[in-house]
C-alpha cells in the first residue's frame, strides 16, 4: 500500500477502497465501464471513454494502483455501505490528484446513474476534505466541472459552499474532452475556510 493515503475510508453510508486489481474484480468493473445501462449519461462530461475490452479495465486499474503507490493520488472505488439500496455494489469511483508543491488536492467522481441524487458525492467529498487538510496537511481542494454540466455543478456548489468555499470562475479550455478543450467553472477551498466550518460527516482512515 501507499505509506501516506489510506486504503480504505469509511463514511457515515459509504466505504471507500483504493482502486487497484487486488481491490475490485476485473470484469465486474468492465461491465460497469463499458456497458452500463447509462453509460453515455455517466461519460457524457467525463474525459474517459467507455472501456471497449476488458484489458483497457485492467490497465485502468493498474494505473491507479501505480498512482496510490506513489503517494501523488489515489482513486477510490465506492460502495455503499449496509443498509443503503445497492449495498456492497460499485456505485462509482471518486479519486483526487496532489500537487505537493502547491500543497493542493484536486477531486474528481463519477457516480452510476441509479445512485445519483443521494448525496453520495458530497459525502466522498467531506472525506478527501478531511483527508487533504487534517492527514495530509494540504493548504487548498480544488474541483472542476464543465461549464455545461449543471448537475455536478449544483453539487459541487453545495458542498464547497458549506465549507466556506467559493467558484473561482471560468478557466478556458481546461480540460480535453472527445478531442475538444472545453471550458470548466473551478472552485475551491481553503484549509482556513475549512477550518472555520464544521461537518457533521463522520470519517474514518484504515490503513
Amino acid at each position: 500500500m501507499g505509506d501516506v493515503l489510506p486504503e480504505t475510508i469509511e463514511t457515515d453510508r459509504l466505504r471507500l477502497e483504493a482502486l487497484r486489481p487486488e481491490s475490485v474484480d476485473t470484469l465486474e468493473l468492465y461491465d460497469i465501464c463499458s456497458s452500463d445501462p447509462d453509460i453515455e449519461a455517466i461519460t457524457e462530461y467525463l474525459t474517459w471513454d467507455p472501456h471497449e475490452t476488458p484489458k483497457d479495465t485492467l490497465e485502468f486499474l493498474e494505473h491507479m494502483g501505480e498512482q496510490y503507490e506513489s503517494n501523488d493520488g489515489a482513486s477510490y472505488v465506492i460502495r455503499p455501505r449496509e443498509d443503503e439500496d445497492g449495498a456492497s455494489e460499485i456505485a462509482g469511483t471518486g479519486g483526487f490528484g496532489i500537487n505537493w508543491e502547491k500543497r493542493t488536492m484536486t477531486l474528481g467522481v463519477w457516480l452510476r446513474k441509479r445512485f445519483w441524487g443521494r448525496g453520495y458525492s458530497g459525502e466522498r467529498a467531506a472525506a478527501f476534505v478531511e483527508l487533504a487538510f487534517d492527514r495530509l496537511d494540504l493548504e487548498l481542494v480544488a474541483v472542476a466541472a464543465h461549464v455545461d454540466n449543471e448537475r455536478s455543478n449544483r453539487a459541487i456548489e453545495k458542498y464547497v459552499e458549506a465549507y466556506g468555499g467559493s467558484r473561482e470562475g471560468r478557466f478556458w479550455n481546461h480540460v480535453v474532452l472527445n478531442g475538444d478543450p472545453v471550458d470548466c467553472y473551478r472552485y475551491s477551498v481553503s484549509r482556513a475556510e475549512w477550518e472555520a466550518h464544521s461537518t457533521d460527516v463522520a470519517v474514518e482512515f484504515v490503513d
